[in-house]
C-alpha cells in the first residue's frame, strides 16, 4: 500500500501546485476551489493508504528488490461474475435521461427498473441453493 499512498501524495502536491499557479494566473474562483478540493480529496485517499500500509505486512510491490516470483501464489478470493451491475447501470442511465428530458412516464418506468435491479443485486447470493 506504500506505492499507492506515494502515488496519491504526488498527485496531491501536483493538484495544490496547479491550484496556486491557477490562482496567480487567472484569479477565477471556481477553478481554484475545484483544484483545491481535488487536492484535498487526493490527500485524504493518500493518508488513508498510508495508515493502512502500517498495519499490513510488506507486499512484493512495496519491496524495491523484489522478484517476480515473490508475487506468485494465491491472490485471494474473488466473487464470481454477476450480470446485475449491467442492469443497474442501465436503470441508472434510464432514470438520468428521463429526468434530463423530463418525461414523467419514463421516470416511473425507469425507477421501477432501477429498483428491480437493486433488489436483484442485493439478494443475488442469498437465494437458497440446491446441492444435488
Amino acid at each position: 500500500m506504500k506505492v499507492e499512498s506515494r502515488i496519491f501524495e504526488i498527485c496531491t502536491v501536483f493538484f495544490f501546485l496547479c491550484a496556486i499557479v491557477y490562482w496567480i494566473l487567472s484569479k477565477e474562483p471556481v477553478g481554484i476551489v475545484g483544484l483545491t478540493l481535488t487536492g484535498g480529496l487526493s490527500l485524504i485517499i493518500g493518508t488513508y493508504f498510508r495508515f493502512v500500509s502500517r498495519r499490513l505486512e510488506t507486499r512484493p510491490e512495496d519491496n524495491p528488490d523484489a522478484e517476480i516470483a515473490d508475487g506468485a501464489g494465491d491472490l485471494g478470493f474473488f466473487s464470481p461474475g454477476s450480470y446485475w451491475p449491467i442492469g443497474l447501470a442501465l436503470g441508472t442511465a434510464m432514470v438520468a435521461l428521463s429526468v434530463a428530458y423530463w418525461m414523467p412516464w419514463a421516470i416511473i418506468i425507469s425507477a421501477m427498473v432501477l429498483l428491480f435491479m437493486v433488489g436483484g443485486l442485493l439478494f443475488e447470493y442469498h437465494l437458497p441453493r440446491s446441492d444435488h
